[in-house]
């Protein structure tokens, strides 16, 4: 079985916040339990399902209309799910919305499938990966081969963000959140490929851990595209078990995805190859062994 964010965030958490219950429904809308022109429930039902108080709804669908994903969000009657963007790399979307296309295209133009990825976590990459793999599963598409390599921060540095808003203490509470993130999804978006064996498919997923925040998130795909997107970061809270966390932190799949393509043109083409050069550089040297504890 393939495991899904969705799985981690409703199971992993007794008590979700409006990001997570925006990225549960994100996730319905995407594997077509919520079809455009489909009404959602009320957000009193909402608030039912998921524990919490209708305000983090509302936040949840306000973030999801801000995303183009759903229409006609007030007080009034249920929205609606809005129809899904034309394909295509025009003006820039929130990663969530426009990273699965390009991870569904790349796994479909050819035998052997090269991702590499450096970003804070792999919050973007477990839900977009869904796409293709679901047509691995079902037969559609045939890679002979797939290497995924991951740069992720070390657990061992003083990260950039997500820090608290008061400074870092001995026990760093926002430390540990994202450290158990990290790990926690490191080790789904694993289980999800190594799926794919059972096709008779050869998989290969490597982490390294780089010893700096990255300041962006890029994707490199077959080596002829280059996905970039900025880490915005903004100060907000989270309700925990242990209490409220009050950070400095990024909404990662909300950031504007930005691609490149060699095809395009020499401009675009050296972006890749530089970023390319850049990714291969860091891997080998100063990046280090990363183990998902």
């Amino acid at each position: 079985m393939v495991v899904t964010q969705e799985n981690v965030a409703v199971n992993g958490s007794r008590r979700l916040s409006a990001r997570q219950i925006a990225d549960v429904l994100r996730e319905r809308i995407r594997v077509g339990d919520l079809k455009a022109g489909d009404r959602l429930p009320t957000q009193a039902e909402l608030a039912d399902e998921f524990g919490v108080e209708r305000g983090a709804v509302r936040q949840a669908l306000r973030a999801l209309q801000d995303d183009g994903l759903l229409t006609n969000v007030s007080k009034g009657s249920p929205p609606r799910i809005a129809e899904p963007p034309a394909p295509g790399h025009g003006e820039p979307q929130p990663t969530m919305v426009s990273l699965s296309p390009r991870l569904t295209a790349a796994f479909s133009a050819t035998p052997h499938v090269r991702i590499d990825a450096a970003c804070l976590t792999a919050e973007s990459l477990i839900p977009a990966l869904g796409e293709p793999l679901r047509l691995i599963h079902g037969g559609s598409i045939r890679p002979q081969k797939i290497d995924v390599r991951i740069l992720l921060p070390s657990r061992d540095i003083d990260l950039a963000f997500p820090v608290p808003v008061d400074g870092r203490g001995d026990d760093d509470p926002v430390h540990q959140r994202w450290l158990a993130m990290r790990n926690a999804q490191g080790h789904v978006l694993r289980h999800n490929l190594q799926t794919l064996r059972s096709h008779g498919i050869d998989v290969d997923i490597t982490f390294r851990a780089l010893p700096f925040t990255p300041p962006v998130k890029l994707y490199l795909l077959n080596g002829t595209e280059a996905l970039m997107a900025y880490y915005m970061v903004t100060r907000r809270e989270e309700a925990t078990d242990a209490g409220t966390l009050d950070m400095y932190d990024v909404m990662g799949t909300e950031s504007l995805l930005f691609s490149f393509e060699k095809a395009t043109g020499q401009r675009d083409a050296a972006f890749v190859e530089e970023s390319q050069k850049w990714f291969d550089a860091l891997w080998e040297t100063i990046t280090t062994d990363l183990t998902l504890s």
